[in-house]
């Protein structure tokens, strides 16, 4: 089973009430288990497939950015139409597949919304983080192979 039928399968899962699910296939097994209300969340053992967090917060008065990981301290001196791509998970951000490919996105690149923008590895799974909305990156606020926590701002968009 590949990446791509896992993902699938992790959409055709996320809105119903079944907590655990299990799959053999080929040789390889794939075990999704949800949290459950009240108690710690379970990590899934293979396949997960979490959506960016993608939060807007209103502008405030131009300030000089400073260096900072929280959404609200970074949110401060976003321009109207900008919104931040933040980390959904804790784990390692990568701009690229691999070290020697091309960066999935840059500085003044447009980009469409579902388009890949950066990977974050979380226990040896590459989960790929799209764009929600069609717009040009602004700035990368996380550079390449450094860990980040979940909600870490890790791109400023200006949505078009």
């Amino acid at each position: 089973m590949n990446i791509k039928e896992i993902k699938e399968l992790v959409k055709m899962l996320d809105g119903t009430d079944i907590t655990e699910f299990s799959m053999e296939n080929e040789g390889s097994k794939v075990v999704i288990k949800k949290g459950i209300s009240g108690q710690m969340p379970v990590i899934p053992q293979m396949g997960s497939y979490q959506y960016p967090v993608i939060t807007q917060l209103p502008a405030s008065s131009p300030t000089t950015p400073q260096e900072t990981s929280s959404v609200e301290d970074k949110s401060e001196g976003l321009g109207p139409n900008q919104v931040l791509i933040v980390a959904p998970m804790v784990g390692t951000f990568y701009r690229s597949s691999s070290p020697e490919a091309e960066p999935y996105a840059q500085i003044n690149q447009m980009v469409e919304a579902g388009q890949v923008v950066c990977i974050i590895e979380a226990m040896k799974l590459m989960n790929e983080i799209e764009s929600e909305w069609k717009g040009k990156i602004v700035e990368i606020l996380v550079d390449n192979a450094h860990p980040v926590e979940y909600g870490q701002p890790l791109m400023v968009l200006e949505k078009v």
